[in-house]
């Protein structure tokens, strides 16, 4: 018989949190509330063997169906998770407020449901009623999709034995509380609780679980570190509010990729997947306009064909401006200082605007050259050809440097109908180019500059 060994030692606790010291303090550690830590007496037991609930095979022997992707009915989803939902995977989806997170996890589970799996949706911040009225409105009502209204813990845990579903989808995982830990709902040792009750039950019933989950001023995910470390996979939905584009990626995936990216349109019925977004990323006119340059940005491994626009004013204050939209305004820095000392175009005194189109960000350094060609075209008045395209890293010597998938951009800018791109020079390999597309391979950013907007 195994034995067991157990010594008492005071400790401090958050009561709030849930967070130990082994000394007071008047701050907590985790949260960094105020007079909340309070002694208590902790037990530390060494845990005897026990018999494990299922022997240990060799590997060849597993079987690996079990794990088996299932497409979600979502291309643009699927594409981020590697191919599918995989059965007892626990996914986190992360992303501002009305940003479009529940309307996707609803879209999702409508498509599981009537694809022949039951699904059941717990929402713990709309009541039955407002989430239907939601399905309605996008078309996401299925017979085996079931609705609840739940912020308790147990009656959750409860409706998961009562449905017995084969996709959880819990909206979200800060308003569940358990009652057997102090503190409000979406505290630090609440979300700890509701999370690691919820993984449990989905590795033990082979559920695959999508919780939504918050995030705080700055972005990151609200509550402990570890609820990351904890899921399978974490999604981050991004996007502008005043923008229809919706980016999601995985931030971290057990069962596929960690670079590709998901397209999505947020309109008045839905939300939508965009297997071609670029689209959204360019102006359609008639003839050619200075100040406007087109690039090939990389999300993830996904090649996006944008545009960035630029003008350039004479500053009527002390203090020229500098505005971005879409870009980083510290790069837009770097750039108007090499134009100025490098290509030779004074742009120091004058008010500087540059942004993109469709609300796209576009935030690696491959823009650099696109940046600086929109802007010599509205500090010249000259614009560049129509069905041009341009991408490049601008180094503080005035130097061009390749960027990495030179050719995943150049086949992405022929297939929408560009000839002509401006790269630096050694981006290329023999056979790299598309056939259809000339390549014009410039070493510096003023050599750029004249073949771009003098064509010699």
């Amino acid at each position: 018989m195994a034995s067991r060994s157990s010594s008492a030692r005071p400790s401090f606790r958050c009561t709030d949190c849930g967070w130990t010291t082994l000394k007071w303090v008047g701050k907590c550690g985790e949260c960094q509330a105020w007079g909340t830590v309070a002694e208590t007496n902790t037990t530390t037991v060494r845990t005897a063997a026990a018999a494990p609930s299922r022997p240990a095979l060799p590997i060849a022997d597993v079987d690996a169906d079990v794990a088996k992707a299932t497409s979600t009915g979502v291309g643009e989803f699927d594409r981020v998770l590697g191919g599918g939902l995989v059965p007892g995977a626990v996914l986190l989806m992360a992303g501002e407020p009305g940003i479009g997170k529940s309307t996707l996890a609803l879209d999702v589970a409508a498509r599981a449901a009537r694809a022949g799996h039951t699904v059941l949706y717990v929402s713990g911040e709309e009541s039955a009623a407002q989430v239907k009225l939601r399905a309605e409105r996008i078309d996401a009502l299925a017979p085996s999709l079931f609705l609840a209204s739940e912020t308790d813990l147990g009656a959750a845990l409860g409706l998961l034995d009562q449905v017995n579903p084969s996709l959880l989808v819990v909206d979200s995982v800060q308003t569940l509380a358990s009652s057997q830990i102090d503190g409000a709902a979406g505290n630090v040792g609440q979300i700890r609780e509701v999370a690691s009750a919820l993984i449990q039950a989905a590795k033990a019933n082979n559920i695959s679980a999508l919780l939504i989950g918050h995030v705080t001023k700055d972005g990151s995910i609200a509550g402990p570190r570890a609820l990351e470390h904890l899921v399978d996979v974490v999604i981050q939905f991004e996007g502008e509010r005043h923008s229809r584009l919706r980016l999601v990626r995985a931030i971290k995936n057990r069962y596929g990729p960690t670079d590709e990216v998901g397209c999505f349109d947020m309109g008045d019925s839905g939300i939508v997947g965009l297997a071609d977004p670029s689209a959204l990323f360019l102006t359609s006119r008639d003839r050619p306009v200075a100040g406007t340059c087109v690039t090939v940005t990389l999300e993830g491994r996904r090649p996006l064909v944008a545009e960035v626009q630029a003008l350039v004013t004479d500053s009527t204050g002390g203090s020229p401006r500098r505005t971005t939209s879409g870009l980083d305004s510290s790069r837009l820095a770097m750039v108007l200082a090499v134009l100025t000392r490098r290509a030779g175009l004074d742009v120091n005194g004058a008010d500087c605007y540059a942004s993109t189109v469709g609300g796209v960000r576009l935030g690696e350094p491959a823009t650099d050259l696109a940046v600086a060609l929109s802007v010599a075209g509205a500090k010249l008045d000259r614009a560049l050809p129509q069905g041009l395209v341009a991408f490049g890293e601008v180094g503080l010597a005035g130097d061009l440097r390749p960027v990495t998938g030179a050719p995943r951009r150049l086949a992405e800018a022929a297939r929408i109908g560009y000839r002509r791109a401006i790269v630096p020079a050694g981006s290329m390999s023999e056979g790299d180019a598309p056939k259809d597309m000339r390549v014009i391979e410039a070493s510096t950013l003023p050599e750029a500059i004249q073949l771009g907007l003098t064509g010699s």
